[in-house]
């Protein structure tokens, strides 16, 4: 899944909401209290049920610029990106783009069929979220 937004908020403010989330999973997960100096390179378990774990490492943390990681679990193995580039000082643009690696061919298959299935609603979700962003924004600018 790839997007390219044009957002009307600053880098620093987005890059600010990605990185408060990672630190905040980072904390539920680990029990951690990180700073942003520590993220790049940062490895971590994370528990979703009794039975399934993944594996996730930050790849790539350049604050206001970029935050890239990679999250693997004994299924398959995910790369998300978010590259932040400045427009001007309230404006700048987003580049998101997640891949997915399945092992086995029936686990590939099964990905690709929901993967169409699904994207549509999960760009909808995304794009959905990234505007809501903006509102906070516009709302905490107005106070």
């Amino acid at each position: 899944m790839d997007i390219v937004k044009k957002m009307q908020v600053p880098v620093p403010f987005l890059f600010d909401q990605i990185t408060n989330s990672v630190l905040y999973d980072i904390q539920q997960a680990t029990g951690k209290k990180l700073t942003e100096k520590q993220l790049d390179g940062f490895e971590y378990v994370k528990e979703f049920s009794k039975n399934q774990r993944a594996n996730i490492r930050i790849e790539k943390y350049h604050k206001d610029q970029a935050y890239h990681y990679s999250t693997a679990t004994n299924r398959n193995q995910f790369f998300v990106q978010y590259d932040i580039v400045p427009i001007s000082d309230t404006v700048c643009e987003l580049h998101y783009i997640e891949k997915m690696e399945s092992t086995g061919s029936i686990q590939k298959m099964n990905d690709m069929i929901v993967g169409m299935l699904l994207s549509h609603f999960k760009k909808k979700r995304f794009k959905e979220m990234l505007k809501q962003m903006e509102q906070s924004y516009q709302t905490a600018a107005y106070e």
